[in-house]
């Protein structure tokens, strides 16, 4: 196998994924113009996006021990060209929609199967290397995506984001169908009876399951706010669009950057049980701050970003140990935490977009349900390791 263009095929295959959401919310209020609909129902763009990512996740793992990467990755993709160019000629809100949950269920495939894609080709410290090196071209390819979407915006309209994922998905699809090869060298018969098993066998594990369920509540608070946050900015504090892009790339940049050099923080930290409890303290507290604070556009963006730097510290060790309770079924644990994440994320965007009434109070309280929820599963564990001690 020539492997000399993989981490680039890889990383291409990665960009309209990352950039996909942030791109299109400064375009949030003129959508809600043009269609004449209220600001609630553009946040479902979202909503609707990542229920389809939540279908996808699931299926894409298991299907691809079975069929091989390649082949799902193709399949994927085009399904996630399908949604974005949906998007582009969308006349009505439910057409848009229903592109968003089509471009959804596409979009995860990649996610899901690029690890897996790395995992099949390198090895030790090679594969931690690109491993980081994709961590990283992530974070800023999100870190980007929202000034580049106001831009976009102000030059071609709210379409024109959408064009551009769709562009960057062809190209990608296009290099992939050329050039990537099949890594998956032993291929597995399909067993729905033994999928349907190891999925079973994970929902029942409690440790997997708050593992799993903590960076995804927090995440989902992260959305919460990232759809609301075009309506906010833009309408409630009335800030000119070219304005709001450096707020709301602050706010990516204070979790893409953390997240970078979340590794070599952990030991400053005082070891990874710290770094949980202090990334869970900075986010509940900041979150809190938020309800309280948050009433002009500067202290949102610093709340916010405060936020996202908690949450880029614990998350690292979060994930980490929910990939290895079952280091056997590393791949369908990946599809059960993305399809958890996504399913999260549409429900309380949707909770959220239900309440939105332009305030920041009303999202604030949104995303504090989901971190004291989180910050109650994060720190169980270590009660109920501290019991165990004293019982010993």
């Amino acid at each position: 196998m020539n492997k000399r263009y993989l981490p680039s095929l890889l990383i291409l295959a990665i960009i309209s994924t990352c950039i996909e959401i942030d791109m299109s919310v400064p375009s949030f209020p003129d959508m809600a113009r043009d269609f004449g609909v209220p600001e609630g129902l553009i946040q479902r763009t979202i909503t609707y996006n990542f229920l389809g990512f939540c279908v996808g996740a699931l299926v894409y793992g298991p299907l691809s021990e079975c069929f091989g990467r390649r082949k799902l990755m193709l399949i994927g993709n085009s399904i996630m060209l399908i949604g974005a160019v949906g998007c582009v000629y969308a006349r009505t809100i439910d057409w848009l929609l229903l592109s968003r949950f089509i471009q959804g269920i596409g979009a995860s495939t990649s996610v899901v199967l690029v690890f897996a894609i790395i995992a099949d080709c390198y090895q030790g410290n090679e594969a931690f290397k690109l491993l980081g090196l994709t961590n990283a071209m992530m974070s800023t390819f999100m870190a980007l995506a929202p000034s580049a979407g106001g831009y976009v915006n102000m030059a071609f309209g709210w379409r024109g984001n959408y064009a551009v994922v769709a562009g960057i998905t062809a190209l990608a699809l296009v290099m992939m169908f050329f050039f990537l090869p099949e890594t998956k060298t032993t291929l597995e018969k399909l067993d729905a009876g033994k999928i349907v098993r190891d999925y079973a066998r994970l929902a029942r594990n409690g440790s997997f399951i708050s593992a799993a369920l903590v960076p995804s509540l927090l995440f989902a608070a992260y959305m919460v706010f990232i759809a609301s946050s075009g309506f906010i900015y833009l309408q409630t504090f009335a800030l000119p669009i070219k304005f709001f892009v450096p707020h709301l790339s602050i706010i990516v940049i204070s979790f893409a950057v953390p997240s970078m050099f979340a590794g070599k923080l952990i030991p400053y930290l005082g070891g990874p049980d710290n770094t949980v409890k202090v990334g869970m303290g900075v986010a509940a507290g900041s979150i809190a701050l938020l309800l309280l604070v948050a009433e002009n556009a500067y202290a949102l963006t610093a709340l916010i970003s405060l936020y996202c730097v908690g949450f880029a510290l614990c998350y690292p060790v979060i994930f980490g140990r929910s990939m290895e309770i079952f280091p056997e079924l590393r791949g369908t644990a990946s599809s059960v935490i993305m399809s958890v994440r996504s399913l999260l994320v549409s429900l309380l965007t949707a909770a959220a977009s239900y309440f939105f009434n332009g305030k920041v109070v009303t999202v604030a309280a949104v995303m504090l349900v989901s971190v004291v929820a989180a910050t109650f599963l994060a720190l169980r564990p270590a009660r109920v390791a501290n019991s165990a001690n004293t019982a010993n």
